[in-house]
């Protein structure tokens, strides 16, 4: 047994683990804690046991045990000594309403109107996919601290305003939908960069949406995006674990079934004509998509479909992929002059686009700086390699 092996077990069960727990506990601290515990007892144990035949259910239950203890022991009078009584139960009646998934249920519920979007998505990416506090900062794009007091303020909110861990009604659930969503397509997002377990739970999130609330176009749009993206996955990478640009990808790698499905989700957003930021951005990805090669894709149907999703969901970074297919229409000056007006010094990719720009300018020196920069801001070790190829080209070059 080794720690690849929990931590194998962290990535697929932890946001099911936690879901069980607070809705148990009612309370999000004692369930992060009794769940971080029993990842600890399996670090300790696995090795000499060996793996239980429900690594699941062994958390889950260690977890419970944990919390039990703790309330006792904690327990000055009989209300600690009834909740943990209750966690004993084996009967306890279920909560009823339209969400059955434990995992989707947890989202749901921290997505409450009482808070702050943000901290609604952040605090459900902390739950769910157990991500750290840094990696959520730069899901947003903002410093560590602030992010922790973020977390902070919104589970205190919670348990102030005694906020209900509870099933929403079905009318409840709309207003809760665009938090719900940014949630899923953060985990993905997170996945992507390198841990599949977490873009298969957000893919599996999507189609429970999907079946949940089938009339919501940007539901469908949102899993069509996840489908598309998902589908390139074995073309991202090299044998040498160095990225590949989506233009240079072998196509033949694609995996043509998600590709088909993703397609075919999106020609159904378009029937419903309600468009929204993730079916235009499901309908860019739709487009590269359609592309046999690279050098095929329609950028100017690109290009137009940014500027759509500039006046839908307009950000720094939507600007940032606009001005890449700006680059491609109307070429590397024009696209310069668009990146160098936005605010995103801190975003690797803005220095690795730059880059890529003034090389084309013919700028080399300069496009040398912002490679390095870009490799310096990058976690990623397969875009780091491939921005330290692209650099090193450049300076061999000079020689």
């Amino acid at each position: 047994m080794t720690h690849p092996d929990v931590e194998a077990v962290f990535r697929a069960e932890y946001g099911r683990a936690v879901a069980v727990l607070v809705r148990a506990l009612g309370d999000i601290d004692l369930a992060e804690e009794a769940v971080q515990d029993a990842f600890t007892t399996a670090l300790r144990r696995w090795p000499e046991t060996g793996v239980p035949p429900s690594p699941a259910g062994w958390i889950i239950t260690t977890a419970r045990n944990r919390a039990v203890d703790r309330l006792r022991r904690e327990a000055g009078r009989g209300e600690r000594h009834a909740q943990a009584a209750l966690l004993y139960a084996p009967d306890a009646p279920r909560e009823e309403g339209p969400v059955r998934d434990e995992r989707l249920r947890l989202v749901f519920t921290c997505c409450h109107p009482a808070l702050a979007v943000q901290a609604r998505v952040a605090l459900t990416l902390r739950l769910l996919g157990g991500l750290t506090t840094a990696q959520i900062a730069r899901a947003f794009l903002v410093p560590e601290p602030t992010m922790a007091q973020r977390l902070v303020r919104a589970k205190a909110k919670i348990r102030n305003a005694g906020i209900p861990y509870r099933v929403p009604r079905d009318a409840d659930l709309p207003d809760r939908l665009t938090a719900v969503l940014a949630v899923v397509y953060l985990i993905f997002n997170q996945g992507y960069e390198g841990d599949a377990a977490l873009c298969a739970e957000a893919v599996r999130l999507g189609r429970l949406l999907a079946e949940l609330m089938p009339d919501e176009p940007e539901v469908t749009g949102l899993l069509a995006l996840m489908l598309l993206v998902e589908s390139r996955r074995d073309a991202r990478q090299d044998e040498h674990g160095e990225l590949v640009p989506l233009p240079e990808q072998d196509r033949a790698l694609w995996d043509r079934d998600l590709v088909a499905e993703g397609q075919s989700l999106v020609r159904r957003c378009l029937r419903l004509g309600r468009p929204g930021p993730y079916q235009i951005q499901a309908a860019i990805q739709a487009v590269h998509s359609d592309a046999p090669r690279g050098r095929d894709t329609d950028w100017g149907q690109i290009r137009q479909l940014y500027d759509q999703l500039m006046t839908v969901a307009p950000s720094p970074v939507v600007a940032l992929n606009r001005a890449v297919a700006a680059a491609e229409t109307e070429g590397p000056a024009l696209a310069l002059g668009l990146v160098d007006a936005l605010d995103l010094d801190g975003y690797h990719v803005l220095h690795a686009v730059r880059a890529d720009l003034l090389r084309r300018l013919g700028r080399d020196t300069e496009a040398v700086r912002e490679y390095e920069r870009a490799v310096e801001l990058s976690e990623n070790p397969a875009e780091r390699a491939y921005l330290e190829r692209r650099r090193r080209e450049l300076v061999r070059t000079w020689s």
